[in-house]
């Protein structure tokens, strides 16, 4: 009980209205217990919640985090920011016992977009971002996006790496905290980018990512080390390249529950294969995606909480 004190005391601090009202509730438990198939209603009370999660039967490896669903769900329901999204106790439910979890790269894992990051240091800025926008906001191909920036800026080897030693690509604020979490659950994270795996492979090293586990773009270039093109073979090079790489990754590894996370319509596309899919607004809010997201959130604290079963 005193966890789920401490639990509903977190979650206020983010901005919970009904704090007195939740720990009311917690010091009279119903003595009935939901079965874990429950749905939550606006009658349902965070007393019955805490009876499940303390008197249900629930597997070891997944009980912590679903208790922390269903409290988190039951205290926080009058913070309506907490709840955006079309099934958010559906999404939280499969990342408390997700196997598998997909991250986009840019404005997702990292707070800009890399290959506007790339343009800007080329003196090619304002083109390549028109072109991202319409990219990530799903109104063109991304393969005629992806062309179409790269032919702007036709980035070399020592274009790229002098790039990331003056501008070192910045992870989001918690995301490394979130990626550590799920490692020690011994969940496997993979990063699933439309951006290029040159400038992937840093980030995935300090978030102690394997590089097998990255796929991303892959930039062709001569002996001399100019740009050539792209591999075109690389999924998330064309449109619906993410469901495609998920599939990939299902099927070779056998994952049961597979969550992807990202800001762009592009991720939105990788349910399914991923049984949720979590939007992420913490960079930049795109209205579209945010009307696919199971769930829809502006930071990875709740994210954290869940998987850490707090």
């Amino acid at each position: 009980m005193a966890s789920a004190s401490r639990c509903l005391n977190r979650l206020a601090l983010r901005s919970l209205p009904s704090l007195m009202a939740a720990r009311q509730s917690i010091s009279n438990p119903s003595p009935f217990t939901i079965p874990a198939s429950f749905a939550i209603s606006p009658l349902t009370s965070s007393s019955t919640i805490v009876a499940s999660c303390t008197n249900s039967i629930v597997s070891p490896a997944v009980s912590a985090s679903a208790c922390t669903t269903k409290r988190m769900l039951s205290a926080s329901s009058t913070a309506d920011e907490k709840h955006e999204g079309n099934n958010v106790e559906h999404a939280m439910t499969m990342l408390a016992k997700a196997d598998a979890v997909c991250f986009d790269v840019d404005s997702t894992v990292i707070d800009e977009e890399g290959i506007d990051v790339l343009a800007d240091t080329l003196g090619k800025g304002p083109e390549v971002a028109a072109w991202t926008v319409k990219a990530m906001d799903g109104n063109i191909k991304f393969e005629d996006a992806l062309a179409a920036r790269l032919e702007i800026i036709k980035p070399s080897q020592s274009d790229i790496a002098s790039c990331l030693e003056k501008h070192p690509l910045r992870l989001s604020p918690g995301v490394d905290t979130l990626i550590s979490a799920l490692h020690a659950r011994g969940t496997h994270v993979y990063l699933v980018s439309g951006g290029f795996r040159l400038m992937i492979e840093p980030v995935a090293e300090i978030l102690g990512v394997n590089k097998d586990r990255i796929y991303a773009n892959t930039i062709l270039f001569s002996e001399s080390g100019e740009y050539v093109g792209f591999d075109a073979n690389e999924p998330t090079s064309a449109d619906r390249g993410k469901p495609k790489a998920l599939e990939m990754i299902k099927a070779k590894f056998g994952y049961k529950t597979m969550i992807m996370v990202g800001d762009g319509a592009t991720d939105a596309q990788a349910k399914p294969p991923a049984d949720a899919f979590i939007g992420f607004g913490g960079v930049i809010t795109r209205q579209a995606v945010k009307e696919k997201a199971c769930w829809f959130v502006k930071d990875f604290n709740a994210m954290i909480d869940i998987v850490e079963g707090k």
